[in-house]
């Protein structure tokens, strides 16, 4: 989505990566597997980074002189390591399924380089809890290049703020990167572009390597092409061309009308709600009480009392596991792909509304952590995605999803001129919110979300209240 009266495009590039190693000479390719398939139509993943500049770096000839340069250099070099990131998604007619491929001279990352030309104050945009115009965050992300037969994988925007910061913006293929590698790739290229021209400055440490064996995910029932066909049923194109690469459309909200914030729950707050829990609940100590589970059982309780009586009978808690560890045998951390799903529990919106909502909440939450083993996690993989189609279709269910887990590292990414100061997440559809480590690194949680715009303040205030805690800053300026 593109918002001109935001932002003024100043270049539109393409980096490839570096020539100057054998590597980018050489075609890449890997297959689809029924995990990258799980998520063949889902709309990107969009991130905005944002960074402030001190003293030393406002002036805009360093940003064009020093800055810029260093992030394209950087990013030549860390697209050695993830070439499938230079390249595309294809599907040629007569292939079953997409895969991933790597062209030498042809193939690069879409660069775009833009200013801020009427976004407002910067400090303003990277403030937790006001609230603010989705459609100013939406002009700091770039478009995706996709047709029929190839798609774009990853595609980025630098924009200015004079004097105040820049922002890196990523728009990133669903199919390819989950939550866990978008952020191993963000820490490589923040990695080599802070060592400079040091030595060894081309080599990651092992933590930032990225592994790419699909031969390790084993696909004995055909759930690859199974999950590929759920989505081409579908689709509502021309049989003859149904094997689109294009993306659904988002069912959200759109930009126009929504309005985002990002709310803070404390390591205090995460303790007192984990008490509250602990003391209501028949379960007691029996419970999985993580601060992925109390963070995620607050939000969705406030969600359902902002619907009130609008909420659907039911409620799904859909929660993203990460499925390296939990695969026999496990994959590594640094596995480079989409790995996991969407796990789901159900409950009645009534009990979600009531003082221990939260409580009925956790105890759901539990049961789905608490029932990730080895040999249950892939359990039902055939039909899970037909589950979720019809869910979606569900008139009777309100269906909550989360983004992200609280151990998410999103700002450790030092370029060399500090980490960011604040990341948004863009989850634009209904029920969606994400969820990683606060900036401070002090075990809090940042919750982002968008609502439509007269929404947001009664979640505000439900969200603020509960904790009987005052917080400046909530008087919104759309």
């Amino acid at each position: 989505m593109a918002y001109s009266k935001s932002v003024k495009i100043v270049e539109v590039s393409r980096v490839t990566p570096s020539p100057h190693s054998p590597s980018s000479a050489k075609e890449f390719s890997l297959p689809f597997t029924f995990l990258d398939t799980f998520c063949f139509k889902v709309p990107p993943v969009q991130l905005v980074y944002f960074y402030k500049f001190t003293a030393s770096t406002s002036d805009p000839s360093y940003f064009n002189l020093a800055i810029l340069p260093k992030l394209k250099q950087s990013l030549s070099l860390a697209l050695l390591h993830y070439l499938p990131l230079a390249g595309n998604i294809r599907w040629p007619s007569a292939a079953p399924k997409p895969f991933l491929l790597y062209t030498p001279n042809d193939d690069g990352v879409s660069f775009t380089v833009a200013e801020s030309d009427g976004l407002g104050d910067f400090d303003r945009l990277i403030a937790n809890h006001e609230i603010h115009e989705s459609k100013d965050f939406y002009a700091l992300v770039p478009e995706l290049m996709m047709s029929d037969d190839i798609a774009a994988i990853l595609s980025l925007q630098i924009t200015l703020f004079p004097h105040q910061g820049f922002s890196i913006g990523y728009t990133i293929h669903h199919s390819v990167l989950d939550g866990t590698s978008v952020i191993m790739f963000v820490n490589s290229w923040a990695y080599l572009c802070k060592q400079g021209n040091k030595p060894n400055s081309y080599s990651l440490p092992p933590e930032l390597t990225p592994f790419y064996d699909r031969s390790c995910i084993k696909d004995p029932s055909g759930l690859d092409l199974i999950y590929l066909n759920n989505w081409i049923a579908r689709s509502n194109s021309d049989p003859k061309t149904n094997k689109s690469l294009k993306i659904w459309q988002n069912s959200g909200v759109p930009p126009d009308s929504q309005a985002r914030a990002t709310f803070e729950l404390t390591r205090q707050d995460i303790n007192k709600l984990r008490e509250k829990v602990l003391s209501k609940s028949d379960k007691g100590k029996q419970l999985h009480l993580s601060t992925f589970v109390i963070s995620y059982a607050y939000v969705a309780t406030c969600l359902v009392k902002l619907k009130g009586e609008k909420c659907r009978r039911k409620v799904g808690l859909a929660i993203p596991v990460n499925y390296r560890k939990r695969l026999h045998p496990p994959l590594p951390a640094t596995y480079l792909g989409t790995c996991g799903a969407s796990h789901l529990a159900f409950g009645e919106a009534t009990k979600l509304m009531d003082d221990n909502g939260i409580v009925f909440a956790a105890e759901l939450l539990s049961d789905i952590v608490k029932s990730l083993d080895k040999e249950q996690v892939v359990q039902g993989t055939e039909t899970k995605l037909l589950n979720l189609f019809s869910i979606g279709q569900d008139s009777q269910v309100e269906l909550l999803s989360a983004g992200g887990y609280p151990k998410f590292n999103f700002y450790g990414a030092d370029f060399g001129w500090g980490n960011p100061k604040k990341v948004e997440c863009l989850l634009p559809k209904a029920g969606a919110f994400s969820m990683f480590g606060s900036s401070d690194g002090s075990g809090g949680v940042e919750i982002n979300l968008a609502l439509k715009k007269h929404e947001m303040e009664t979640f505000a205030a439900l969200f603020i209240n509960a904790l009987r805690r005052k917080v400046p800053g909530l008087t919104p300026k759309l």
